[in-house]
């Protein structure tokens, strides 16, 4: 019942005997561009001025629509680059439990971030450690299975990760991975077939981590099913983390979810880290063991400043920030619609968290799509949706959009109709991208603030 990789590898062709699993054109280009330089100054101010073309397109003039991104405060910038982050900081908080002395600041910090995280999440226990959120995954694994163990996670082409199945960590660890039963029509698990396919294979842990997630799931319903033999419910909130501490998604350890992780990059619109909260003491052991020592030594502390800080937004701003993003995806899902984009979820609101997704297979399908749009700098990303095959994975069927940065820069559910005409323009009219780009460019250039924050707060009222 477990489905094979879905993630193909493409081997670049480069000189001689090498391989290379990255572009090998691209690859060739950077040569050339160091090839060129006269000394190792110019090489290194050729990583700054590719730096700075990123921020100047993707942060000034795109319209970016990616569900994983979200733009970072001032302070958490700032913060991002500080001193502290050059100071190590193995192990535990506390004097006894670090391995070097001088880190009492590092604690402090380190503290302040664990009981803002607990506070932002209404759990009792939180670990901050973790640089992304797919190791914290393989936390969860470690710390609660077994090699040779079966789970249950969601299959790729209706909205699962590769963090959760074979070719991820959970592979990794040795697990056996079973299908949850998902229904392609209403976008969630289907919670008869589950019951059936949970009581016959009995898995010790069921995962629910989903990259495409329109819907709550019902996991109070599954903590019960599997409870009946000691199996656990575990959620994987990467997408969902700043809606679910803003109250605008469902709230999982409060509804049976053993443990929750996440990632602060996202919705939670903080740095690149993983975080993990969960309320039984029973847990705390095997979750922090699998955090240091098993997975994290050193963990950049100017990342775990800037954390900080993101849990201090979303305690104060996170309920209006993320009820914002919600009714800005539904709005622009219905927009879409009402230009002639196929929307999944139509029938039930089009979603109720951060993202739509898109039918796109009339138009040249996901890949061709997002290419196609992100010449009019509009920024998205392909696909898989529940008619692919995980053999689709390169070229699928499917658009996913998110409205996590264009609500961050204070645009509501009028520009959301005015974003769905540029996509309709270049979709179903058919419209070049390169007629399309100035009008993007001059509709995004009053947009430059970064809003819910302590420098900027709220967006001004209409």
């Amino acid at each position: 019942m477990a489905t094979t990789t879905s993630q193909t590898t493409h081997a670049a062709s480069v000189p001689g005997d090498q391989f290379e699993v990255h572009d090998a054109a691209t690859l060739a280009q950077a040569r050339a561009l160091l090839d060129a330089c006269q000394t190792p100054a110019e090489m290194a101010q050729a990583v700054v001025s590719a730096v700075k073309r990123n921020e100047a397109w993707r942060g000034e003039q795109c319209l970016n629509l990616l569900a994983p991104e979200a733009p970072t405060s001032p302070t958490v910038r700032a913060l991002l680059s500080a001193e502290i982050g050059t100071r190590a900081a193995e192990g535990h908080i506390g004097a006894v439990n670090r391995w070097f002395a001088g880190t009492q600041y590092i604690d402090e910090v380190e503290a302040l971030c664990v009981e803002l995280l607990k506070q932002a999440f209404h759990a009792r226990y939180a670990d901050h450690r973790l640089v992304a959120s797919m190791v914290g995954n393989l936390a969860v694994y470690t710390a609660l299975t077994q090699p040779g163990d079966l789970i249950m996670s969601l299959a790729q082409p209706i909205g699962g990760h590769s963090s959760n199945r074979p070719d991820g960590p959970a592979g990794v660890r040795g697990l056996h991975v079973v299908d949850v039963p998902f229904d392609p029509v209403e976008l969630t698990v289907d919670l008869e077939r589950f019951a059936t396919v949970a009581r016959a294979v009995r898995p010790n842990l069921v995962t629910l981590g989903a990259s495409m997630t329109l819907f709550p799931f019902p996991i109070a319903e599954m903590a019960g099913i599997v409870g009946e033999w000691g199996g656990r419910v575990y959620f994987d909130g990467a997408h969902q983390l700043g809606l679910v501490a803003g109250g605008q998604f469902q709230a999982p350890l409060r509804e049976g979810a053993a443990v929750m992780t996440g990632s602060a990059g996202k919705t939670f619109s903080g740095p690149q880290s993983g975080i993990l909260v969960w309320d039984d003491p029973a847990l705390t052991e095997p979750l922090t063991h699998a955090v240091f020592p098993v997975l994290a030594a050193t963990h950049q502390v100017n990342r775990v400043a800037a954390l900080a800080v993101s849990a201090a937004e979303m305690i104060a701003f996170g309920q209006t920030y993320m009820a914002r993003i919600v009714a800005n995806a539904q709005a622009l899902g219905a927009a879409l619609a009402e230009r002639g984009v196929t929307m999944l979820g139509a029938h039930k609101g089009y979603t109720r968290t951060h993202q739509v997704i898109a039918d796109v297979r009339q138009f040249g399908g996901g890949l061709e799509v997002a290419h196609r749009l992100a010449r009019a700098n509009i920024i998205t990303n392909k696909n898989l949706i529940p008619s692919d095959q995980p053999e689709d994975w390169d070229r699928p069927g499917g658009l996913r959009i998110g409205t996590t940065e264009v609500t961050r820069l204070g645009m509501d559910e009028a520009d959301m109709a005015t974003i769905a005409d540029f996509i309709a323009r270049v979709l179903v009219e058919g419209v070049a991208p390169e007629r399309v780009v100035d009008d993007v460019v001059a509709f995004r250039h009053p947009f430059q603030t970064v809003y819910y924050c302590f420098e900027a707060e709220m967006p001004p009222a209409e």
